[in-house]
């Protein structure tokens, strides 16, 4: 049984109900919240001056949202509940031997919460190496890749084990390119087709269809590119073009238009791949010529040089199955010369140190490209 004991009670059927004194809610369900678009989302309602500290959901960016007397801002969490986030799944790739990649289809997933080795989550719809995923809370896409270069766009429900199915298709079938997202938008950046290109692509996540046209990298055609996002920017970081690069460019997700400079990396290097939170950026691994062992970090929301952040536990490049939560990354799978790697390593995004074991793939695979529900661009 609920109670509810006030002092006063005014302005019903005039300004909406004022409650004047304690308001409290006993029950082991939920509140319900007022909801509606962006666009109803105003400073007044119904001539109502909107009052600061007050809440709404936005059904739109399916995000919370707070006015602070002259704007509302979005209402962050911390960490995403056990069994609706925390999901990474590892998509595709190539297994050591074979003539002379034996790409494969297959889809293993980890909880990143907690260390252990990966479980089958399913089968792409075709074998493929070096894909580019993206991801909103609940679908997982899976864009390009290779064996042959294709432009296929495949989606998987994050929480739910199964194959993929068809969803759309890329501007251009391409393969190595960077690729991130925030709630609302999914990027596909640079790649080769085999030849080196500069397009950037935009998908709607939670629709079925087609990518369109973004704007392009500039200065260069590149791949082998990594790249992440927190919920306002994405950035590239890296790559071949042909020469390695140190080079790093930023996009606003929710426009379009081209990349712009951002700064650069400790060292040149391609086949690098990256893990956000809502804040930091953390570049790892890849090829300088040699493979590496160098983790660099950015802070997202500005621009600026990137720093040191610590040393992975193995010498590798194409370590592409990054699974990202609010404080840990976790990245599996990539080739550490002269054979692939099955291990899973972690780090903690928020603090600078080396990476450590966290478990491991199914199988020896590089090549393979990660998604989870969990990263810094939710």
């Amino acid at each position: 049984m609920a109670n509810l004991k006030v002092n006063t009670v005014s302005g019903i059927g005039t300004e909406g109900t004022v409650f004047d004194g304690g308001l409290k809610f006993r029950s082991k369900n939920y509140l319900t919240l007022p909801k509606g678009t962006t666009t109803e989302r105003t400073a007044t309602s119904s001539g109502i001056s909107t009052e600061t500290g007050s809440i709404r959901y936005n059904t739109d960016s399916n995000k919370m949202e707070c006015y602070i007397g002259d704007k509302w801002m979005i209402v962050s969490t911390s960490q995403a509940l056990e069994g609706v986030g925390g999901r990474g799944v590892s998509c595709g790739g190539a297994s050591p031997g074979g003539s002379p990649f034996a790409r494969v289809n297959t889809m293993e997933y980890v909880t990143i919460a907690t260390a252990g080795n990966s479980v089958d989550f399913g089968d792409l719809t075709s074998v493929c190496g070096a894909p580019g995923c993206c991801a909103s809370t609940t679908r997982g896409l899976i864009g390009g890749g290779n064996n042959p270069v294709n432009d296929r766009i495949e989606v998987i429900t994050i929480a739910t084990q199964g194959n993929s199915t068809d969803t759309g298709n890329l501007t251009q079938a391409r393969t190595s390119m960077a690729s991130f997202s925030n709630q609302v938008r999914g990027i596909w950046a640079g790649g080769s087709t085999p030849t080196q290109v500069n397009t950037i692509d935009f998908v709607s996540i939670s629709s079925n269809g087609d990518a369109s046209d973004f704007g392009d990298i500039i200065s260069h055609t590149i791949d082998y590119i990594g790249g992440g996002a927190n919920p306002t920017r994405g950035y590239v970081a890296g790559g071949n073009t042909p020469s390695k690069i140190n080079n790093i460019q930023f996009i606003t997700i929710m426009s379009t238009g081209n990349a712009l400079d951002f700064g650069d990396l400790t060292v040149a290097r391609r086949m690098a791949e990256s893990a956000t939170n809502t804040t930091r950026g953390v570049i790892i691994g890849g090829e300088t010529p040699s493979d590496t062992n160098v983790i660099d970090f950015i802070t997202i929301a500005t621009t600026g040089d990137a720093q040191d952040f610590g040393d992975l536990d193995i010498l590798r490049r194409e370590l592409n199955a990054v699974f990202q939560a609010p404080t840990r990354a976790a990245f599996g799978g990539g080739y550490a010369s002269p054979t692939g790697v099955k291990s899973i390593s972690q780090l903690n995004i928020i603090e600078k140190s080396n990476a450590f074991d966290f478990g491991d793939l199914l199988a020896t695979v590089y090549s393979n490209r990660g998604l989870s529900n969990s990263h810094g661009g939710l």
